[in-house]
């Protein structure tokens, strides 16, 4: 029997997010919105791909959570855009009632599934649908970091003129303008990064994949990225369904590690079957640590402003 993986939200992340699963041929796909007719459309469609592009799944289009029941996987990506004018705990307010209705709703009819969170400010909605949810920690996840790196890697590549398979790099902390950049730890085909490129271009690359999503909501107009974000998501549904034990940084719950307690934070971890197995605390040095404070705080507010709602 095939996986079932459910996906809340039928737009461009999510829509995009079932193609990716659908190429991967991960499991049998349910997209969830409510848009009346949306997922509907957009799932017979990806279904009619099929014999074009050989996957053998079933691809279903809903607006009733009772077709999500069992699911093994649910990619939360409802959720509404920051604005101009727009304060975080506005974001927040809005953002936490689409997530608290979603989760509750998806949650109960699949009690053994992991959720993978993916709509924003992530590492606080992570932290609602634990809450809502009543799952144990290791199956309610964070996407952020993967998309993070994988922006970090791209700027690398281009920069140095390598394949960005060859890179490997890790950033920790709060998504976009909190994450923690640890270039003692990107390497380039096992060479340090700092081979191949000088600090001062190192600490620019850094500062465009930290604005990442911002420089691509400005070249678009109106939307913001779906593309990365969607396949970053994937990968992550692929650790789990697969068994894959991949050390990616994810965003998870602390329960003392790297010194925060009761927080969603962006730390490497080895994610596989039913979530993360383990998290990898990294040795830091004092300027890394003082960037992961400012980084926990920013984060802890915003999980504060919730709490108070």
């Amino acid at each position: 029997m095939r996986p079932k993986i459910t996906i809340i939200g039928a737009g461009f992340v999510g829509s995009t997010a079932a193609h990716w699963i659908a190429a991967k041929e991960l499991g049998d796909i349910v997209l969830v919105d409510i848009v009346e007719g949306i997922p509907q459309g957009k799932g017979l469609d990806l279904l009619e791909s099929g014999p074009i592009e050989g996957f053998d799944l079933h691809v279903k289009g809903t607006n009733d959570y009772a077709d999500t029941a069992g699911s093994d996987v649910i990619v939360v990506t409802s959720g509404a855009p920051r604005k101009p004018g727009m304060s975080r705990e506005d974001l927040i307010k809005i953002n936490a009632n689409i997530t608290r209705d979603c989760v509750s709703k998806a949650a109960a009819l699949s009690p053994d599934a992991v959720i993978i969170i993916v709509n924003n400010p992530l590492d606080t909605m992570a932290y609602l649908a634990k809450q809502v949810s009543g799952f144990p920690k290791n199956r309610v996840i964070g996407q952020a970091g993967v998309l993070d790196s994988a922006r970090y890697r791209t700027f690398i590549a281009l920069e140095a003129g390598v394949s960005v398979e060859d890179i490997q790099a890790m950033l920790m902390g709060g998504h976009g303008d909190e994450m923690v950049p640890l270039p003692r730890y990107t390497t380039i085909g096992g060479i340090p990064v700092t081979e191949f490129i000088g600090a001062e271009r190192l600490n620019a690359i850094v500062d465009r994949a930290r604005k990442g999503g911002g420089e691509i909501v400005n070249l678009l107009k109106t939307g913001s990225a779906y593309y990365a974000p969607s396949s970053a998501t994937v990968q992550m549904v692929e650790a789990v369904l697969r068994d894959k034990n991949r050390v990616i940084p994810c965003s998870c719950y602390l329960e003392g590690e790297y010194g925060l307690n009761d927080i969603y934070f962006g730390v490497p971890c080895v994610l596989g079957a039913g979530g993360v197995k383990k998290i990898v605390e990294l040795p830091l040095n004092d300027d890394e640590l003082a960037l992961m404070k400012k980084s926990a705080d920013v984060v802890k507010s915003s999980i504060d402003a919730l709490k108070a709602m």
